[in-house]
């Protein structure tokens, strides 16, 4: 299986030994303590789980600039986003620091601190960061408005995990930490894995470019592994999201091909820069490829089509990652072929030889009850998008 990034083994910061996590959430209580963004909390969830390894905890000022700048940290490691810790709270001082999850009721304690710096960080170079993750300023960008607005205060230092915040509970079914899906994947007895990132219900083009991956690059499995965090109105929920993925799966593959797993973050929207760290936690959990397809974590217009792909050679230095990417394009219904088809690979057709609909009209029809064709989405995965538009989401 491909190593982590950075280190020989998975370093995940959460406390596993429950007498040691009880004794520090009692430590906890006697400890200054800060309600901390859900940005800085999914930060920690992800240290936790292992997904951010080769991190010790969040990054300094001179870390952030450097990763925002140059995608690697003053030390050298490679590592495409800023992680950091920002806050409008000015009074923090050096020390231990209890970080409170403002995403669960009564702010349990998320993780413990060692603030080793409290630093400034202007606006002007909050806005220099942003330009560089986002590629934009444009506050309406969901990535841009939530990065400007944590606050100028930012505290660095290495942490100690002791909670999955609402993660493991909200989702238990799903929710796996970059461990848990190593050791999975070894128990299946794969070697060679693909892993699909995913904020949306799975269609017809998104089921056979998993499929297309897998037979291309003869890999043992594929983890469809989707984000179970914070999303920008409209986006439909990790809920809705999974029942429609495993009801695809459970009939459309074959038995031990695919692993449906979650992972708790919050969509930054960030296109390219998101893209490489889609790839960093990837090999993380273990996987040798990542598909990144046309608008690859991106929003709205603000990138190019397939600038999450060009990143990877263009600012991904060679050796920097050992996990690979498999380029997909626009993926659609052929009605020439009967079947589905990435269209770069169909040079004989026009487009009325394809069935593609925009999202705008496949929600549409939804709200109103109407399936989309068969060609577009399984019958069974329309059915609960149906339900759901039609009852709290349309």
């Amino acid at each position: 299986m491909i190593k982590p990034h950075g280190s020989e083994t998975l370093n995940p910061l959460y406390v596993a030994d429950d007498a040691q996590r009880a004794a520090l959430l009692a430590e906890a209580e006697s400890l200054p303590s800060l309600l901390i963004s859900s940005a800085a909390a999914a930060n920690a969830v992800m240290m936790g789980g292992g997904y951010f390894n080769p991190l010790t905890g969040y990054m300094n000022k001179a870390d952030a600039l450097s990763v925002a700048q140059n995608l690697k940290t003053t030390d050298g490691l490679f590592w495409p986003v800023p992680i950091v810790n920002l806050t409008q709270e000015a009074g923090v001082k050096p020390g231990k620091l209890a970080l409170r999850d403002p995403n669960v009721e009564g702010n349990p304690v998320l993780a413990i601190m060692d603030v080793q710096a409290v630093e400034t960080v202007s606006d002007e170079e909050l806005r220099e960061m942003a330009l560089e993750i986002f590629g934009n300023l444009d506050e309406s960008h969901p990535g841009v408005q939530t990065f400007l607005g944590q606050g100028n205060t930012l505290l660095s230092g290495p942490i100690q995990v002791l909670s999955y915040s609402y993660f493991a509970k909200d989702f238990p079914g799903t929710f796996r930490t970059a461990v848990e899906i190593r050791e999975e994947i070894a128990k299946r007895g794969w070697n060679k894995v693909v892993a699909f990132q995913t904020r949306n219900p799975m269609h017809r083009a998104h089921e056979e470019l998993c499929r297309m991956a897998q037979e291309r690059l003869e890999a043992d499995g594929i983890v469809i592994h989707m984000l179970l965090g914070k999303l920008k109105k409209g986006d439909i929920p990790a809920n809705v999201r999974d029942a429609c993925i495993r009801t695809m799966v459970d009939n459309y593959f074959p038995e031990n091909t695919v692993m449906i797993t979650g992972y708790g973050f919050d969509m930054l929207y960030a296109g390219p820069r998101e893209a490489v760290l889609h790839a960093v936690f990837r090999q993380n959990m273990g996987c040798s490829y990542l598909i990144v397809g046309r608008d690859h974590a991106g929003v709205g217009d603000y990138y190019g089509a397939f600038d999450a792909q060009t990143i990877f050679d263009e600012k991904v230095p060679a050796g920097a990652l050992e996990i690979e990417i498999f380029r997909a394009d626009n993926t659609a219904f052929s009605k020439k072929l009967g079947r589905v088809v990435m269209m770069r690979e169909a040079p004989d057709h026009t487009k009325e030889d394809f069935i593609a609909l925009s999202g705008t009209k496949v929600r549409e029809m939804l709200g109103n009850g109407l399936a989309p064709p068969p060609e577009f989405s399984r019958p069974e995965v329309a059915k609960i998008l149906m339900e759901y538009y039609q009852s709290n989401g349309g």
